[in-house]
């Protein structure tokens, strides 16, 4: 004898294209909370070569944003997600970041050297550690989302009874 679910059907969570909307748009702004707060901490820019302008750091962001949500986006199609992809999708992310900022740099400079310096900059100085672990956090969230089974509660007679 099987006893049913009093509680009803489970529903079916957050569909996946909206968790992957909801942690990308927390993920971008965890690393710009972030970053700016390592900025203020710290008393210097994310990027101090002087000229460079902001176009590298942009294009950096853009990079992360976009890996994030297809690491993220990868790991939701998988049913259950897994939290266990958490990790990688944190770190590429930040790799993606550092990587695309490396060229940036490259491009707007023309000096592979200065480049590399800002590269490391990032790594050493924490900015870096802010990206991957807001990348970290909006990944679990959206995963949670997508995950949980939670609808809105209902007392027994708010129920249909045709079930």
């Amino acid at each position: 004898m099987s006893s049913q679910n009093p509680r009803g059907p489970e529903s079916a969570g957050v569909s996946a294209v909206l968790a992957v909307v909801l942690a990308t748009i927390g993920f971008f702004a965890l690393a710009v909370f972030g970053l700016g707060a390592v900025s203020v901490a710290t008393d210097r820019d994310i990027i101090s070569v002087p000229g460079l302008g902001p176009v590298p750091g942009a294009v950096g962001m853009l990079a992360a944003v976009l890996v994030f949500a297809l690491g993220l986006g990868v790991a939701l199609r998988r049913s259950p997600a897994t939290f266990l992809s958490v990790p990688g999708i944190a770190l590429a992310t930040a790799l993606g970041h550092l990587a695309a900022l490396w060229i940036g740099v490259a491009v707007a400079s023309g000096d592979l050297i200065v480049a590399t310096a800002v590269a490391g900059g990032l790594v050493v100085g924490g900015p870096s550690a802010v990206m991957l672990g807001a990348a970290a956090i909006a990944a679990w969230g959206g995963i949670a989302l997508r995950r949980t089974r939670a609808e809105h509660p209902q007392w027994p007679w708010e129920r249909d009874d045709d079930e």
